[in-house]
């Protein structure tokens, strides 16, 4: 037995790992382990770990090829693999897929807390398999259907200070667009999810306003609380989601405080659809005045 623990903290999410030190060497048995419970609960939160970049790297690095770099994001001075996810930069508040805008979005990502407000900034990562199971089979039928052009466009929320509408316009300033199922099967399991969030900004064929009706019946499903697990931070914290599956919201409540977290992602492989067709490239990184 390897001695760790792993307890649900959600009916249908996420799974609490104890007995395990992260910045020690994990043996394949090990990480055999934690494999299967990534891909059984979506996401894992380790408590109170006291790791560095490198060794994030490392523990990362086992459930795949590292992402080189975000294509917008500011990243560490020492690794263009961490992302700085800073509160004064951007506020992640609203639920969405890790880079679903490109062709290849990320497998899964690690997030460490570094600097904690003194309240709030809790994360939430929501189930699209759950969402999934739990559509009547009406909508089912149409959502199996469907695709989706998700956008780097499509939805950035402004944080309304200097530093942080520099970083809106650099988000901004190329143009990403793929088109994604809109129900993913998982390459592991073979799990059907619900793949929207907030980058998918349209549905294939449709217009603007003929999809967002659509995307928001379909978004509620995954959205529901029952579906959804929340986790409250504390310093050394680490947690990996399966972005795959899964969306997340970072909780803006913490108003003017230092809210700071490293974030290491995994490279994942082309969204495939129930009847085997792959996501495709429409726009990849090109620069226009749209993003003003």
């Amino acid at each position: 037995m390897s001695g760790i623990d792993i307890r649900r903290i959600g009916g249908r999410i996420g799974a609490e790992i104890t007995g395990i030190d992260l910045s020690a060497s994990i043996s394949d048995q090990l990480f055999s382990e934690i494999k299967q419970a990534f891909l059984d609960h979506k996401v894992l939160f380790f408590r109170d770990q006291d790791i560095t970049d490198e060794q994030q790297l490392a523990f990362a690095g086992r459930f795949g090829p590292l992402t080189h770099q975000h294509p917008l994001m500011r990243t560490a001075e020492q690794s263009a693999q961490v992302l700085v996810v800073d509160g004064e930069d951007q506020r992640a508040n609203h639920w969405h897929c890790d880079i679903s805008f490109t062709e290849t979005p990320s497998l899964g990502t690690t997030l460490r807390s570094v600097v904690l407000p003194p309240y709030g900034g809790d994360t939430l990562v929501a189930s699209g398999e759950a969402g999934y199971r739990e559509l009547p089979a009406e909508l089912r039928e149409i959502a199996d259907r469907l695709w989706a052009v998700h956008t780097n466009r499509a939805e950035q929320p402004r944080l309304g200070t200097e530093r942080g509408d520099a970083v809106r316009r650099a988000f901004l300033a190329k143009r990403f667009e793929t088109a994604h199922p809109v129900v993913r099967v998982h390459p592991e399991t073979g799990d059907p999810a619900l793949f929207l969030g907030g980058f998918a900004q349209r549905l294939v064929g449709m217009t603007l306003r003929e999809s967002r009706p659509i995307i928001d019946v379909l978004q509620s499903y995954t959205l529901r609380p029952e579906n959804q697990v929340r986790w409250n931070w504390r310093l050394g914290d680490v947690l990996i989601f399966d972005n795959r599956c899964t969306q997340h919201y970072g909780v803006d409540d913490y108003d003017g405080h230092q809210r700071l977290l490293h974030r290491v992602s995994v490279t994942g492989d082309v969204p495939v659809g129930l009847d085997g067709k792959r996501s495709y490239t429409i726009h990849a990184g090109d620069e226009d005045e749209g993003g003003q």
